[in-house]
């Protein structure tokens, strides 16, 4: 009995650590959404300076009043298909953890939608695809509206080797 409401304890904490402020954003026919505290602030598309020998996904880096931030083009990291960028398109300048503290990121995304407040029970848990499948960066799946966006957790999306390459980038 104890061990059962051990585990209710548990979803009722995992529930709560997932409500919140999300930022919704568009990525093909996609909406994605990232926790709004990770999020420094959102800027139009600018020239980007391209680094020799970084992975595909990684597009360059942007001076941002002074400091030298990596950009990310989540098309890519996703594998999706690359397209032009538009006037719609945006940089969110996210705060990742990388293994010297916090690390300052550009993400490129084909839209910016809004600021959503999601309910923990409105959050469900990231479908098992099959164990080759690495979905470890959903956070969860938020049901809004009939429809259904996916919550990214930014800390996993990159895997610790390539947030050290972003680190040598910038």
């Amino acid at each position: 009995m104890a061990e059962l409401a051990e585990k209710m304890d548990q979803a009722v904490k995992v529930m709560a650590d997932r409500e919140g402020k999300y930022l919704t954003f568009a990525l093909a026919d996609e909406e994605y959404g990232i926790g709004i505290l990770k999020v420094k602030e959102i800027i139009g598309i600018m020239p980007i300076t391209t680094v020799p020998r970084t992975p595909e996904f990684v597009k360059g880096v942007i001076n941002l009043r002074g400091k030298v931030i990596p950009v990310v083009d989540l098309r890519l990291k996703f594998g999706m298909e690359e397209i032009g960028y538009t006037e719609r398109t945006c940089i969110i300048v996210v705060e990742i953890a990388g293994s010297s503290g916090a690390v300052m990121m550009g993400i490129v995304v084909d839209s910016v939608s809004e600021v959503l407040n999601i309910k923990g029970d409105d959050i469900e848990d990231t479908p098992a695809f099959g164990t080759s499948l690495d979905t470890q960066y959903i956070l969860g799946m938020a049901k809004i509206e009939g429809g259904v966006k996916i919550l990214l957790d930014i800390d996993r999306m990159l895997s610790a080797e390539e947030v050290a390459d972003l680190e040598s980038a910038a």
